[in-house]
């Protein structure tokens, strides 16, 4: 066990960096050149509509275990330890770790914590649709994802604008804001396909 946590933290964050960037291509409009030589194994890729939900749920799930794994660093480094420390520009115990902005300034939540909720929603508004993509409530659904994903460029700003006031950056952090940015692409173009004919397209 303690071999499994003295991996190099780089090392680590490639589990939620390349689900993430897997997820991010495939929610753009060319996915389908991505998806060819999965169709035959995996028929819902031949479609827009399941690629969109294909990527949406691996960006919001690697979403969710980034922040979890941001909520635990805190944790560490709140109790003396540390995870990765470094005397570069990219440390995340410096960023998580800093008392003065490691917690939102309305209600002294941890941001880990806050991220780690709001992927699980929008894990809970993808999957839901996916399994019901014609029920009454897809679009109140994805509109909410998409509203919520929005909102989090607000968040993201200001986050980044504490990593600018540290002159050091997260990357755990900056792996959750990429997966919101690539989660409202996701949703808008989820959204948008649901208001036009191709929504059913087999």
């Amino acid at each position: 066990m303690k071999e499994v946590l003295d991996v190099d933290p780089n090392v680590q964050l490639m589990l939620y960096v390349i689900p993430t960037l897997i997820g991010f291509l495939f929610v753009l409009p060319f996915s389908s050149s991505l998806s060819k030589p999965f169709e035959e194994r995996f028929p819902s890729l031949s479609n827009e509509r399941g690629r969109l939900f294909f990527g949406l749920i691996l960006t919001t799930l690697a979403g969710f275990a980034v922040s979890i794994q941001t909520l635990w660093i805190s944790s560490k480094v709140s109790e003396g330890g540390n995870f990765c420390a470094s005397s570069s520009v990219f440390s995340c115990d410096d960023v998580i770790g800093n008392a003065q902005y490691n917690t939102d300034p309305i209600f002294g939540l941890p941001w880990g914590g806050i991220g780690a909720v709001t992927f699980c929603i929008l894990l809970y508004l993808v999957y839901s649709t996916s399994k019901e993509p014609n029920a009454e409530w897809v679009d109140s659904h994805l509109k909410f994802g998409a509203l919520i994903t929005f909102g989090g460029f607000f968040i993201i700003g200001l986050l980044v604008y504490y990593e600018f006031q540290m002159e050091k950056i997260c990357q755990y952090c900056t792996t959750a804001h990429f997966a919101n940015v690539a989660a409202f692409i996701g949703f808008f173009r989820l959204m948008r396909l649901n208001e036009s004919e191709d929504w059913n397209q087999q």
